[in-house]
């Protein structure tokens, strides 16, 4: 016996429908390269959608075609997550900060038949057009007076190309499962891969992550994603804002930049934001140097690597609690979630920041399991590390046009590459990638939490740490470290951060040297790039 319920599908439109009935008088307000204050509300936005579903109708596109966005975030960047996959098509948002031989192939693998790309990366675009044959033509995004001159083949204003159209337009309707948008990795190991997400995926994790133990949302809220719009569908915020009617506001180009994002949080009263660490390092370094407030932003939430407990403790200074969260772009990207939980009232301040600092809880909708070396798994007692693997609605299950190399193993788990521990609780510790643990004398070294008790010392700004070849031991973890401005990186600097370590980690744990230097790699996404400081260092050799 089935229930006796309609059987409506999950499609990103119902967003869009909802937030444009229910929600139109919301803000949404962007920093743009042609406009420092650009705004306007929901309903405005979605009727500019429409205009943007006639233009791509009379272009002559098809249902599955892929369109590519090379933008930051801005109110343009939105449209084309709605008019793009409304319409029926995939919305294959670009990271510009990879490579261009990254961007040539993600491009050409994707088989994108348009790119749209602000004004900033069109000179990119001009050296790469003519190695990639799928593309028929590009859009840029701004208006005619911004317009710039270019060899682009079949090139469009963005303004102009939407502004002739009218703004009612008969969304298609289509299966749940149909993708939406799509998303390559970062491509740290061989080239990217495309993760492909549902209109389904994307509706249902929307939905859980506003959950009151995860986002907490609500109309009341001004949200302000620092993560880009390339990355993992901004972890979800241009749907999730809208699905509650909160305001948005997009900061553009100038993510990182304490100055720019303290006058965007104080000007639109900004509760809540979400970004990677080092954005929130920018901003507490800017608001300890300038004494400047951001009275209004209460939360945020901080993904992409691991958030040192003294950053926490430096923002909480400015009234800010940040929340970790722990995902991946296979995962949509959510995973885990913290937010501190009643039970934890009353208890040491050492308990409660040793939570603070781990991945979060396993939220609703994601299955979790720790295994061993033989695929055995480990129980949820906070102390077994094993490969973790997950299960779900917005878990990837394979990667476009890699057929060959299927995702999921026997028994349809997909293996996320980290190591870690779960309590019983749920609490996820990631103790490192798997690639990044260190194996010295035959037993594991998590470099995530020696980088987090280097972090807790008043003279780094930024730790990470690799394995370097030891002749007795095989690896031995080497300390790298960005000191603060203002420093002198001496022998006596050195030997009291190596020393600070004594009782947080264990003491076999603790590197026998640290190395100062201007600036640790990070990958495109903000992430450490472990794989470049091991290139970096190669030569190094304990004595």
């Amino acid at each position: 016996m089935h229930g006796l319920m309609m059987d409506s599908q999950l499609n990103i439109t119902t967003i869009m429908k909802h937030a444009d009935r229910i929600h139109g008088d919301r803000e949404i307000v962007s920093v743009t390269m042609d406009n420092p204050c650009h705004r306007y509300t929901y309903k405005d936005a979605f009727r500019r959608v429409r205009q943007l579903g006639n233009a791509l109708h009379n272009i002559g596109f098809e249902m599955g075609n892929r369109i590519a966005t090379l933008a930051w975030n801005d109110y343009r960047h939105f449209e084309l997550y709605y008019g793009i996959s409304c319409s029926g098509q995939i919305c294959h948002t670009i990271n510009p900060r990879l490579f261009p031989e990254q961007i040539e192939y993600i491009i050409n693998h994707a088989e994108d038949k348009w790119v749209f790309t602000d004004v900033l990366f069109v000179p990119l675009l001009e050296q790469l057009q003519d190695r990639l044959p799928t593309v028929e033509g590009f859009v840029v995004l701004t208006d005619e007076a911004n317009m710039p001159d270019t060899s682009l083949r079949n090139v469009h204003c963005y303004e102009t190309l939407i502004g002739s159209q009218a703004d009612t337009f008969e969304w298609p309707e289509f299966d749940e499962n149909t993708a939406s948008s799509m998303c390559y990795t970062s491509g740290t190991t061989g080239n990217p891969k495309g993760v492909v997400y549902s209109h389904r995926s994307t509706v249902l994790h929307s939905l859980l992550g506003s959950l009151p133990d995860i986002m907490n949302l609500s109309g009341d809220d001004v949200i302000m994603p620092i993560v880009p719009m390339f990355h993992v569908n901004a972890w979800g915020t241009a749907y999730n804002a809208p699905m509650v009617g909160a305001k948005l506001v997009f900061p553009g180009p100038k993510m990182a930049d304490g100055e720019t994002l303290t006058a965007l949080i104080n000007s639109e009263k900004i509760n809540y934001s979400l970004g990677v660490p080092t954005v929130w390092l920018a901003l507490v370094n800017y608001l300890n140097a300038s004494g400047e407030t951001v009275e209004s932003l209460k939360s945020v939430v901080v993904g992409g690597s691991a958030c040192p407990l003294s950053l926490m403790k430096e923002m909480e200074k400015h009234g800010v609690w940040m929340h970790a969260g722990w995902g991946m772009t296979e995962m949509s990207p959510l995973g885990s979630y913290n937010r501190p939980m009643a039970w934890m009232k009353g208890r040491p301040q050492e308990e409660i920041d040793a939570y603070r600092i781990r991945a979060g809880r396993i939220v609703y909708g994601v299955e979790m399991k720790i295994v061993d070396a033989d695929n055995r798994e480990l129980p949820w007692d906070g102390i077994a590390s094993g490969v973790l693997k997950v299960k779900g609605p917005w878990v990837s299950k394979g990667y476009y046009k890699l057929n060959d190399k299927p995702a999921l193993d026997a028994q349809g788990w997909f293996d996320t590459g980290d190591m870690a521990a779960i309590d019983e609780y749920g609490y996820v510790v990631i103790t490192d990638r798997v690639k990044d643990v260190i194996k010295s004398g035959g037993e594991w070294i998590s470099s995530i939490d020696v980088e987090n008790a280097a972090m807790s010392h008043q003279d780094v700004q930024e730790a990470a740490v690799i394995g370097v070849p030891d002749p007795k031991w095989t690896e031995r973890p080497l300390l790298i470290v960005v000191p603060v401005e203002g420093v002198a990186p001496d022998k006596e600097v050195k030997e009291s951060i190596l020393a600070s370590l004594e009782g947080k980690i264990a003491k076999w744990w603790i590197p026998q040297d640290c190395i100062f230097v201007d600036e640790i790699p990070h990958t495109a996404t903000g992430k450490i790039s472990k794989k470049d400081l091991r290139e970096q260092f190669k030569d190094y050799q304990y004595t």
